[in-house]
């Protein structure tokens, strides 16, 4: 089967299936030191199974220690953290992460890269499908021989975004995943990164500089400042959104108002 049949063959996932593996989490009064360096000082935060939710504020707020505690790789120094499902039952997330750089094996051609995602628990014929099914979802089916050298940047972190959905998480960490991008092939990688979510139903939770970004990706921002919420903005707008929207224009001056301090 060529290349080009190949995409159109392979089904895209139900989000009602997928959805149902969406896990939500709490926070309470969660705290994270080094040291004498209070970097969290007390996070209490909700997020809903299936939401996007992003986190902005100044360099040294604490995002990226929060994002690494949602990930198991820190522990809090003080407070919980619970995942739930859409019951309310405790549930383990599964979770991953897509760094800014996409971290590719320069060995390996695209779909054993996405193959990676998935450990070694799976049969070889069934690791390879499922690959296939997450490159199709980032619209990357054509390149699967291709070794990332002969990709794009754009097409290469499309891959590391594969790459984490391939073992259909219920919890996406994203930390700042387009901020090597260039000004388009960002807004394109917007659009895509929507679709997906919109797609498959996973909890994400994106870490991000960019102000108009968190807005046209997120439900909810939250501005970190100084270890604490400053500022739990909803964004009450039906996906895909306008970047041209005034609306979304009026929230991104609100959330920088609260990050300046204006």
């Amino acid at each position: 089967m060529s290349n080009a049949n190949l995409a159109r063959a392979v089904p895209s996932i139900n989000r009602a299936d997928s959805a149902r593996s969406a896990a939500g989490l709490n926070l309470s009064r969660v705290e994270k030191s080094f040291g004498p360096n209070r970097v969290l000082r007390g996070i209490d935060l909700e997020i809903e199974p299936g939401s996007f939710v992003a986190i902005i504020g100044k360099s040294g707020c604490g995002k990226s220690t929060l994002l690494r505690i949602l990930l198991g790789l820190d522990t809090p120094t003080n407070g919980r953290l619970e995942f739930h499902d859409g019951e309310g039952n405790s549930v383990a997330p599964d979770a991953r992460i897509v760094f800014q750089e996409p971290r590719l094996l320069p060995w390996a051609n695209v779909l054993d890269n996405v193959i990676v995602g998935l450990g070694s628990d799976h049969q070889k014929d069934d690791a390879r499908e499922l690959a296939r099914q997450a490159l199709h979802s980032v619209e990357l089916s054509a390149k699967e021989g291709d070794w990332p050298s002969q990709l794009s940047g754009g097409q290469r972190q499309r891959v590391a975004l594969a790459r984490a959905l391939v073992s259909r998480p219920g919890f996406l960490a994203l930390d700042e995943p387009l901020g090597a991008l260039d000004a388009l092939t960002r807004i394109s990688m917007q659009r895509l990164l929507s679709e997906v979510w919109r797609e498959r139903g996973f909890t994400a939770v994106l870490v991000t500089h960019d102000v108009a970004e968190a807005v046209h990706l997120a439900d909810r921002v939250i501005v970190l400042e100084e270890g604490r919420i400053k500022l739990d903005q909803p964004v009450p707008f039906a996906h895909p959104r306008r970047h041209s929207n005034p609306e979304l224009a009026e929230i991104e001056g609100r959330l920088l108002a609260a990050i300046l301090g204006d």
